[in-house]
C-alpha cells in the first residue's frame, strides 16, 4: 500500500463472480462499493476509525457520486483503486476515484461527497477538529 497524506492505493480487488452479470462484467453498481472498499482503506490508513467516529456520533453518508467507465472489468480481475483527497475537508468530504485492472488499464473514473452529519439529529456538523488537521501542512 502506498499512502500520502492526501493520495491512497487500495489493496487488490479481486472482481467475485457474483459482482458481474451474464456477460461477465462487473455490474456498474459495484464501482461504488469499490469506492467504499478504497475509502474505508485510506482511513484506516490515517489511523481513523470509522467505527470510532461513529461512536462519537458522526456518520458520513455519501451525498453525492458520479462514475465514468472506460473499459469491462471482469470475473477474477484484480483491481486498484487510487483514491484523492479533493480539498481539506469542512461539512463535506470530496474524493475522486481511478480504478485499474492489472494490465493498469483504466476501468472507471469517479467523484464522490460525503456530508458529515450528526448521528442522532441527522444535521450537518463540521469535520471534526482531529481529522482536518491531519490534513494541514
Amino acid at each position: 500500500m502506498t499512502y500520502i497524506k492526501k493520495q491512497f492505493i487500495s489493496k487488490p480487488i479481486l472482481v467475485r463472480y457474483g459482482e458481474t452479470d451474464q456477460m461477465g462484467i462487473v455490474h456498474h453498481s459495484n464501482y461504488l462499493r469499490y469506492f467504499e472498499v478504497a475509502r474505508l482503506e485510506w482511513l484506516t490508513a490515517l489511523g481513523v476509525s470509522y467505527t470510532s467516529m461513529e461512536k462519537q456520533g458522526i456518520i458520513m453518508p455519501v451525498i453525492d457520486a458520479n462514475l465514468s467507465y472506460k473499459t469491462s472489468a471482469l470475473f477474477d480481475d484484480s483491481l486498484i483503486v487510487h483514491i484523492q483527497l479533493e480539498e481539506i475537508p469542512k461539512v463535506k468530504i470530496k474524493f475522486s476515484y481511478e480504478i485499474r485492472n492489472q494490465e493498469n488499464q483504466v476501468v472507471c473514473l469517479g467523484n464522490t461527497s460525503l456530508a458529515f452529519l450528526n448521528s442522532e439529529t441527522r444535521k450537518p456538523i463540521r469535520c471534526p477538529e482531529n481529522f482536518s488537521a491531519l490534513f494541514r501542512d
